[in-house]
């Protein structure tokens, strides 16, 4: 049996369509797929061929009692990537801060959080 990966999260957010600019923007991401979803809402998948993020919102918009805290039900999302710096441009560049830098083995890192509070992670191993 090949090895288990995973092909993709689905997460929840107030704007997908908003949610889904960003991400093309930061790490060049193109959208797979695009439609109606689940209980009148609407969803954006976006990613590689291989893997994705799914980006669910519900027709309407969601209330601050519908939103998790921090770490409930997701802590954050690590994406690697092969030049770091370059990265953190971008995301700086989207009007979002960087925070915590890491260098320690095996890789250099850095976090984000996005307009929707999702903590997003940045990687990489080279």
């Amino acid at each position: 049996m090949a090895q288990p990966r995973i092909e993709h999260v689905n997460i929840t957010v107030r704007d997908n369509e908003r949610a889904a600019t960003l991400i093309e923007q930061i790490f060049g991401w193109k959208r797979r797929w695009q439609g109606l979803a689940t209980n009148g809402g609407r969803t954006i998948h976006i990613g590689t061929e291989a893997q994705y993020l799914a980006l669910y919102s519900a027709p309407a918009p969601a209330t601050k009692a519908e939103r998790h805290a921090k770490g409930r039900p997701l802590n954050h999302i690590a994406v690697e990537v092969d030049d770091l710096d370059d990265t953190e441009q971008r995301v700086v560049a989207a009007g979002l801060t960087p925070f915590s830098h890491g260098d320690y083995e095996p890789g250099r890192r850095f976090y984000f959080f996005d307009p929707e509070g999702i903590e997003f992670e940045v990687v990489s191993y080279v």
